[in-house]
């Protein structure tokens, strides 16, 4: 049996802009939880998160989706949300992850996909449409990457990557995974974050930020260190030093594959993204023959702060 914790259900009683009811998918002997809107007939919407996100990150984004008659089906990787959390460090593989996504995929039978992806999402989404082309009629590509050879990491993503190493700013016991998406959307300054990050000061928040601190708190809310694992993992995966542990062959094969997309693409990127840059993003594009939408006052999380723009974006870029 898998040693997994279980994040508690208080925690996603009172999240604001959050009214969807919970669905699991049993994949083995855990539980995937997934966010499933719209009519069950209707084409789908497959809309995947990253690090340090879950379902949650696409509140904004669904209801003007659902509005347009799609189905949206938001899951949360296991260690995320109100997914179960495997305690073991070593259980997080991107193979895994991707093996689990497809699982959900297949058992849910869903088909007529537009792809929705950012961050992990993409690896792992991505993928799917790779390995199973006919259930996919369209991609919608954010401020993500797909591991080859010649693909140039910017500083933004080997800083972050070593912040999770050991000496690095989030290596550490039971990181503030919430406080990093108040940061990120420009509700705090870095000179605030440091200080509740390190504990020297408390996390005291009001109006919009503490909304999202709660959201995105709530998955780890009361659990010991080794919950947090499945998060600490993503980082740990980037293939700069963890080739095999995330996937890195397969990543490049995909990449590789979908560059012959013969399928409807696009893309929309947060311009203020030090990680995955808009330049890489417009080159991406490019080499899809696909359009290109640019957010130029959004940061790597796009749904995060822009969400409904997002939903109109996605349904002006159907063909």
């Amino acid at each position: 049996m898998t040693e997994y914790l279980r994040s508690a259900e208080e925690n996603f009683a009172e999240l604001a802009n959050f009214p969807f009811a919970p669905n699991y998918h049993q994949w083995q002997d855990l539980r995937m939880h997934y966010v499933d809107e719209g009519p069950a007939d209707a084409p789908v919407m497959l809309l995947l998160h990253g690090m340090p996100t879950w379902s949650y990150l696409y509140r904004d984004v669904i209801p003007g989706l659902v509005a347009a008659g799609y189905r949206c089906i938001a899951p949360d990787h296991m260690g995320f949300g109100r997914s179960d959390k495997p305690t073991d460090i070593h259980w997080y593989t991107i193979a895994r992850h991707t093996e689990i996504l497809n699982s959900l995929i297949v058992d849910l039978d869903l088909r007529n996909i537009t792809l929705v992806c950012q961050d992990w999402g993409g690896p792992t989404g991505l993928a799917q449409a790779a390995m199973m082309p006919e259930r996919f009629d369209h991609l919608v590509i954010m401020n993500t990457w797909l591991h080859h050879p010649e693909y140039e990491y910017s500083k933004g993503i080997t800083d972050w990557n070593s912040n999770w190493h050991e000496g690095g700013r989030f290596h550490r016991p039971q990181p503030d995974l919430g406080l990093l998406m108040v940061l990120s959307a420009g509700l705090i300054s870095i000179d605030e974050f440091v200080p509740i990050l390190s504990g020297e000061k408390a996390a005291e928040f009001s109006g919009p930020a503490a909304d999202m601190y709660q959201a995105y708190s709530a998955p780890f809310r009361g659990l010991p260190d080794e919950g947090y694992n499945g998060a600490r993992r993503f980082p740990l995966s980037i293939p700069l030093d963890s080739y095999n542990n995330g996937n890195a062959a397969a990543q490049t094969l995909h990449y590789r594959t979908l560059l012959q997309w013969q399928k409807s693409c696009h893309f929309i990127w947060g311009c203020r993204d030090d990680v995955f840059t808009e330049a890489w993003g417009r080159q991406w594009a490019a080499q899809m023959n696909a359009r290109f939408d640019p957010l130029d006052d959004a940061g790597h999380f796009p749904q995060n702060t822009h969400g409904s723009r997002l939903a109109e974006l996605i349904l002006q870029g159907k063909p």
